[in-house]
């Protein structure tokens, strides 16, 4: 009986602008922005310059769209991270546990918005909004769990973990696989220990039911 040679499988072909945007997204997380210009994109992706601007008419155009790439990239990772929990307060702590992982792969090298935002200050600059909404949509998210565990001061324990995280993000850009981001999680325990689920009794704990309620309503 002859042996069936094994079938291999092939990924297709990158279209020229997916190429593109792999190489700069590439270059950008790891030297950041103002230092990769569109000639070492051009050369390193081996498409015609023509080319890059008939999809990215400008160099700040392609940075906005690595950086909603990054953003689309980041939302499967929190969501396969906290898949399989289901309560609130692990969810939260299984993101900070994740970071963990993240802070051992030498591939990791912290928040690209944190860039976006430090190399183009202006707050009315768009790669300065794009990663400003990150950011918020980060606090939102953190605050849906925070006020779903009732846990006191929500919105404020959600700012305080996005602080949390864009430290262990910093840590690691820093140190390396030897920041302090390995330990994150601890942190994040206190932090949110911190912050004791209230009594439904309470005055605050109404506060909290009531607030909730208020933001699962609004549009």
């Amino acid at each position: 009986m002859k042996e069936k040679k094994a079938v291999e499988s092939k990924d297709p072909p990158l279209t020229p602008r997916n190429k593109i945007l792999l190489i700069a997204s590439q270059l950008f997380y790891r030297e950041g922005f103002h230092s990769v210009g569109i000639d070492r994109i051009v050369a390193e992706s081996g498409v015609a310059k023509m080319t890059l601007y008939k999809h990215f008419p400008s160099k700040e155009e392609l940075i906005v769209a690595y950086l909603n790439s990054s953003h689309e990239f980041f939302l499967r990772w929190l969501e396969n991270t906290v898949a399989s929990k289901e309560g609130p307060k692990d969810k939260l702590l299984a993101v900070f546990k994740g970071i963990e992982l993240l802070a051992s792969s030498p591939q990791c090298l912290g928040c690209t918005f944190q860039s976006g935002a430090a190399e183009f200050p202006d707050p009315k600059h768009p790669i300065h909004q794009v990663s400003n909404s990150h950011k918020l949509s980060v606090i939102k998210l953190f605050t849906t769990w925070t006020q779903e565990a009732q846990l006191a001061r929500p919105e404020i324990l959600a700012q305080q973990l996005l602080l949390l995280m864009d430290g262990a993000w910093v840590a690691i850009r820093m140190f390396g696989v030897h920041s302090s981001a390995r330990h994150v999680l601890g942190a994040a325990e206190v932090l949110i220990n911190g912050h004791p689920p209230q009594r439904d009794d309470s005055p605050m704990g109404e506060e909290l039911k009531t607030s909730f309620a208020v933001n699962q309503t609004a549009p």
